[in-house]
């Protein structure tokens, strides 16, 4: 890990946006990625979609280039091409650039985050809808796991609002509204521009301050913190499909949380790889599945530890029992010092391999800033390497229990079938 430690220069600009930049001189692009503190969090039901909705509507362009068309223009014809998403709790805009271009594109950048012209809503309204549609059954219900899941682990907190809104919500979009949630949220306090590659920071630290001078301070938004779950909660959705979408989730510790270092380890030991728990044991022992995944995503305030897999319907209990098995496994035995070390070996890699990634290296480093987490690679690793068996042990009694379960089967099961599933959740540990 000799290589890890890696120099980077930070300030903050007058209206308080904060920039990170990481020189990468071997490398052939530059990537500069503005993190905004937006997200479907932080709205409301009234509102909710509307974060994800603006994001596209900056693609309608900017007064300088008045149409969509324009303004992929003239990033494309410097080399670059505008990339925006958003989150949960954060959203994107971000661009790669051949480094002779760097100052025109970061000015294109600049006046998409400052200024869009906020036009074309009924067509991006028709995009948007077919995004939403894709989540919906022939009858408009939801049948998307992953989102039912996550409604069901938040019950009524905001986490648990669709990223992309609803239907009914998005009829209600109209340029006041936008115009309003574009003033709260893409201001200066909730605002890192992070930039890696071949850059000279003083010259971008100017370019930032110039083109972004006039966008006020603002405050970053805030939620409520969610209330504790009474699980385990269980919802079964009918739909007429091939397999069943089995998902299962726990909460889990937040972003600054003592336990984070050690859940993001457990993850990794869970589904980092083709020989790690998840996939060794439903895939390739019992091959009850082609695929299987988990992750885990960590908040101010809380967390949530995923796992899921398509399966056929008669095998929905037989996945379920083997994925809680394998965090019974954890909580009773923790993992053996070898596969802890594998684990972090591989993280070690990945935080290398970053050298060789602007983009993976900008991302890094303004969710560091955002959050507060492993603000370098070198520090990050630091984390990690400090945990222990009993570490990961200790957080898998602590989080991954019953009370705090969340199961969803979206798919064709029978009442038997259904029964069995909850019969499932009755085995699995109290606290």
């Amino acid at each position: 890990m000799t290589s890890l430690p890696l120099e980077h220069r930070r300030a903050t600009l007058a209206n308080q946006s904060r920039l990170l930049v990481v020189p990468m001189p071997a490398v052939h692009s530059t990537v500069v990625s503005i993190y905004v503190s937006t997200g479907s969090r932080f709205e409301t039901r009234e509102d909710n979609g509307v974060s994800h909705f603006l994001e596209h509507v900056l693609y309608r362009g900017t007064p300088r280039h008045p149409s969509a068309h324009a303004q992929a223009l003239a990033f494309e014809r410097l080399g670059s091409t505008l990339d925006a998403s958003t989150s949960v709790d954060h959203g994107v805009l971000a661009v790669s650039i051949p480094p002779q271009n760097v100052e025109p594109v970061v000015a294109l950048l600049c006046a998409t985050y400052r200024e869009p012209l906020l036009q074309g809503l009924e067509i991006e309204k028709g995009i948007v809808r077919e995004e939403i549609l894709e989540g919906l059954d022939e009858h408009g219900r939801l049948v998307d796991a992953d989102e039912i899941l996550r409604m069901l682990c938040f019950a009524d907190h905001s986490l648990g609002f669709p990223i992309i809104g609803t239907l009914q919500q998005l009829e209600r979009f109209d340029r006041t509204l936008l115009q309003r949630h574009h003033r709260a949220r893409y201001v200066g306090a909730g605002t890192v521009i992070a930039a890696a590659g071949p850059v000279d920071f003083d010259r971008l630290a100017r370019l930032l301050e110039h083109e972004l001078g006039g966008v006020p301070v603002g405050e970053p938004p805030t939620s409520d913190v969610p209330g504790p779950l009474s699980g385990p909660c269980f919802r079964y959705v009918k739909h007429a499909c091939s397999q069943t979408a089995l998902r299962l989730a726990y909460r889990a510790p937040a972003e600054r949380d003592p336990d984070e270092p050690a859940m993001q380890l457990l993850l990794r030991l869970v589904d980092d790889g083709l020989s790690t728990r998840l996939y060794r044991r439903i895939c390739d022992e019992l091959g009850l599945c082609y695929d299987v995944s988990a992750s885990y995503e960590a908040y101010s305030d809380c967390g949530i530890v995923e796992m899921g897999a398509d399966v056929t319907h008669e095998h929905a209990a037989d996945v379920l029992r083997a994925m809680l098995g394998i965090v019974r496994d954890l909580r009773e035995q923790g993992p053996s010092l070898e596969e802890l070390d594998r684990a972090k070996a591989r993280y070690g890699w990945q935080l290398e391999a970053m050298l060789d990634d602007p983009e993976s290296m900008a991302d890094f480093y303004a969710l560091g800033e955002l959050t507060g987490v492993g603000r370098t690679p070198a520090e990050r690793h630091a984390q990690l390497s400090s945990v222990t068996p009993m570490d990961v042990q200790r957080v898998a009694e602590r989080w991954l229990v019953r009370q705090a379960l969340s199961v969803v089967a979206v798919g064709t099961l029978s009442r038997a079938a259904q029964d069995e599933l909850v019969a499932c959740l009755q085995d699995t540990p109290h606290n």
